[in-house]
């Protein structure tokens, strides 16, 4: 028998918003495993904001809401407020009823300052990191590094010489430009809409764009990102970057190993990693002048051939980043505020990680 379709638009309704969501739904465990983290920065948000004055939006949403849409790669503030005013699934993660009112989107823009200041980003990945810490999820000596470049918000129209003092805008909406016969150069030129974007390409068969370079540190148990960094891109900040990073997990007596792809095989970097105490476990370059750094009282232990081949772990979160996560192309500008959000990105991903290796905090 054929049902009649019979239309309903019932004023109350008599079920919570977590009765919706599945018991198996993966934000289940997500939201058990960031609450707790939160509740660990409470004190931090608390000396954030004044003590009297009207409430705020509780920075906790604040960041939940951000999660969201890293997670569900929403490519704006108003598409994530949007989404959360019809969401049923969102309200629950940020502990919205079904009647409660949803902020403007922008109210990203007027708290985000506030949390930039205080680093939440990289405190709220702390705290995840040890809560998988206490699960024994990480390696406490095996370690790889990489960077990637991120490519900027501008356009290379935007690319313009430090002495050109015409300031009159160019007419209509999309203008051309002609670039036959100007040799660009970073030091020459520079972007009129994010100054701090560098020309760079990958390599030599690739063009050259407007970017920022991204560095993560992972150990090599699960994957899980240990710290992360966004720098200007240039042909040092790879290797400067990673000497940071790893120098912040090389204290201790135990000797760490740190694996790397071929572009960290140079003699500084190797020489600097042993000063720290720390093997080198880079992909030899034959091709370079004078040959490679490392030679086979490195090569030939066993150590060597597994650290080569958890480092790929790495290209993975990369790849996550930048198809999920959002930041193939970045929506900000300034190094400053896409290593905020960068950071927070990297959190979802070890939010997601932890939660595919079946931890939860109950």
């Amino acid at each position: 028998m054929r049902g009649l379709e019979q239309q309903s638009d019932a004023l109350f309704v008599y079920l919570s918003p977590e009765s919706f969501v599945p018991k198996d739904h993966p934000l289940r465990s997500i939201r058990q495993m960031v609450d707790a983290a939160l509740e660990n920065l409470s004190p931090v948000f608390s000396k954030m904001y004044s003590h009297t004055g009207r409430p705020s939006i509780p920075p906790e949403r604040l960041l939940k809401a951000m999660l969201l849409q890293v997670l569900y790669s929403i490519p704006s503030n108003v598409k994530l407020v949007e989404q959360i005013h019809f969401s049923i699934l969102f309200r629950w993660f940020l502990g919205l009823g079904l009647d409660d009112p949803v902020w403007d989107n922008s109210s990203f823009s007027t708290n985000q300052e506030r949390l930039i200041e205080t680093d939440v980003a990289t405190q709220f990945l702390e705290a995840v990191l040890d809560q998988a810490k206490c699960k024994k999820l990480l390696s406490k000596d095996h370690f790889s590094v990489d960077g990637t470049l991120i490519q900027s918000w501008a356009s290379i129209k935007s690319f313009k010489s430090r002495d050109d003092d015409d300031g009159q805008p160019p007419a209509g909406k999309n203008p051309g430009r002609d670039f036959q016969g100007e040799k660009l150069s970073n030091a020459t030129h520079a972007s009129t809409t994010d100054p701090e974007a560098k020309l760079y390409r990958k390599g030599i068969n690739h063009e050259p764009r407007l970017s920022f370079a991204a560095h993560l540190l992972t150990e090599n148990r699960h994957g899980l990102v240990m710290a992360s960094r966004v720098t200007i891109a240039d042909g040092f900040a790879e290797r400067e970057t990673a000497k940071s990073l790893i120098a912040k997990v090389a204290s201790g007596t135990r000797r760490k190993t740190i694996a790397a792809d071929r572009n960290y095989d140079t003699h500084d970097f190797v020489r600097t990693m042993r000063t720290l105490k720390v093997t080198p476990h880079v992909t030899q370059n034959h091709k370079k002048k004078g040959g490679s750094s490392i030679d086979g009282r490195t090569t030939r232990h066993d150590g060597y051939g597994v650290s080569q081949t958890f480092r790929k772990r790495i290209e993975e979160v990369f790849g996550w980043l930048k198809a999920v996560g959002l930041f193939r192309k970045t929506r900000y500008r300034g190094v400053r505020k896409i290593d905020w959000h960068f950071t927070l990105a990297v959190t979802a991903y070890n939010l997601v990680r932890m939660r595919n290796l079946g931890v939860c905090t109950t």
